[in-house]
């Protein structure tokens, strides 16, 4: 083995041997924990679901209209088209950056005539890694010269810098990964409390249909008694207006549906034009959810899972800073041939090659480093305490659903209650106008108390639906870090 081959295979060994990676391993921060939630205590499951444990959490309400918007968004939602994107540019990144680790090969070649006009000039010779090309005269002022070469380049990374910026890069592409699936339960959530509101509307609608059928029949009887002369013309003129504001809230619903429509269709990722959902009664119903252990929320809520991955990311970049300290070693080598002739260019006397090396160090920058190095660890804390409150926020909302989950459960009792004794209070009134024996300022309040209590039952009920949309979501909505591949370094 040659000497200078030798001093190569020295500097390639070295590399290897003294190669580690500066700054400080990542370690996943502390998080407040607590061992069960609070809010849990007085609330029982009548019958649990396992929706919390499905990704079609969706599913528990056994509604197959949601079923089929749910799946859509899946599919066409053009918010989750763009986060997926952005996963895929974020392993692309991983990818680039895990080529930095590996030598950069070139290869050159050239094919180059000259003349002048008198004889033959002579021609520049010489080998190496220079710019020059190697010719000879072929009479009449006619050069030719070829040249093939093939080159090399390699930062050995010594002081892992290049392994912590692949680090820093798979971190982020999980982070990524973490937003496209609360993304997607975003859009998903979205999308369920959007329908519950449509199908609210619809009930919201039957009754006013029905209140308005009774204003009808109502408006009738009084202007019968009216005309027989028991009632006043102020009745018939009460009658008509409560009548018509019947009718008007009535036709303002319809608007409001339309809205929701609409956003719904665009949450699937359609015009609004192509998207029809056909009114349908009121069916569905609440579910008791398991909130499960509270550490468990921890690896079952993507955003803090994202949280956490970015902490990462920004534990790498210490480490990128850090090495700036460190020198840098650049290898290179250089291997080819140059003759006048074609045929001649493989002969052992054309061929030549070089290698060589550069280390260079810092050694005064006023502090640009130790600035750079302080920035990093600054936003590891704040990266930090981004996870910290991301987690203290997901234990907050799952408090808050469940304690409306306990309350409302108990509340609408009670509405349901005020409902049937409004209603049976209504008839009583209404009877009791036939027969005289009441004014018409009676029934107008037992109408309008009777209509408010349906309503309100409704929102009650409604209420519950949509707290335990957002209990789902906030326990993760099924999807889990072990359960999600792209979760996995890339």
């Amino acid at each position: 083995m040659s000497t200078s081959r030798l001093r190569l295979f020295s500097l390639v060994a070295l590399s290897a041997l003294a190669a580690c990676e500066v700054g400080p391993n990542y370690q996943r921060p502390a998080t407040p924990t607590t061992p069960a939630f609070k809010e849990i205590e007085g609330w029982t499951a009548a019958q649990p679901s396992d929706a919390a444990d499905k990704s079609d959490w969706w599913t528990v309400f056994n509604d197959p209209v949601l079923n089929d918007l749910e799946q859509r968004v899946n599919v066409s939602n053009q918010t989750l088209a763009a986060a997926e994107a952005a996963y895929r540019q974020a392993r692309a990144l991983v990818s680039e950056q895990r080529a930095a680790l590996f030598p950069t090969v070139t290869v050159n070649g050239s094919a180059n005539v000259s003349g002048g006009g008198g004889g033959g000039a002579a021609a520049g010779t010489g080998t190496g890694t220079g710019t020059g090309t190697t010719g000879v005269s072929t009479g009449r002022g006619t050069q030719q010269s070829y040249r093939l070469e093939l080159g090399a380049t390699w930062e050995p990374d010594l002081w892992g810098k290049i392994r912590r910026t692949i680090e820093n890069a798979q971190a982020n592409a999980q982070a990524s990964a973490a937003d496209l699936a609360n993304a997607r339960l975003s859009a998903q959530m979205e999308v369920a409390a959007d329908y519950i509101s449509l199908r609210q509307l619809d009930e919201e609608k039957r009754i006013d249909d029905d209140t308005v059928d009774a204003y009808a029949k109502t408006l009738t009887i009084t202007q019968n008694k009216y005309q027989a002369g028991n009632a006043a013309k102020s009745d018939v003129l009460t009658a008509q207006s409560q009548l018509y504001s019947a009718r008007a809230n009535d036709t303002d619903l319809a608007q409001l549906r339309a809205k929701m429509e609409h956003a719904i269709a665009i949450l699937t990722g359609r015009p609004p034009a192509e998207v029809s959902i056909a009114p349908a009664p009121w069916t569905l119903r609440p579910v008791d959810i398991p909130p499960g252990l509270p550490s468990t929320l921890l690896e079952r809520r993507p955003d803090i899972a994202a949280s956490e991955r970015q902490a990462a990311a920004a534990s790498a970049n210490i480490g990128v800073a850090v090495s700036a300290y460190y020198p840098t070693l650049d290898l290179s080598g250089d291997a080819g041939t140059a003759a006048s002739k074609i045929g001649s260019l493989f002969s052992a006397p054309t061929l030549f090659w070089a290698l060589g090396s550069t280390a260079a160090e810092t050694i005064f920058d006023a502090g640009a480093r130790h600035a750079q190095v302080q920035a990093a660890r600054a936003a590891f804390d704040e990266a930090t305490a981004n996870y910290r409150q991301t987690v203290l926020t997901a234990f907050g909302q799952v408090e808050d659903n469940l304690a409306a989950q306990r309350v409302l459960a108990a509340e609408q009792g009670d509405r349901q209650a005020a409902m049937d004794a409004s209603d049976q209070a209504l008839k009583i009134v209404q009877n009791e106008y036939k027969a005289g024996t009441v004014d018409y300022t009676s029934v107008v309040v037992a109408e309008a108390t009777a209509l408010s209590a349906h309503n309100t039952e409704l929102s009650i009920e409604a209420s519950r639906l949509t707290t335990t949309v957002d209990l789902i979501a906030a326990l993760g909505g099924g999807w889990t870090v072990a359960g999600d591949p792209n979760m996995k370094a890339p």
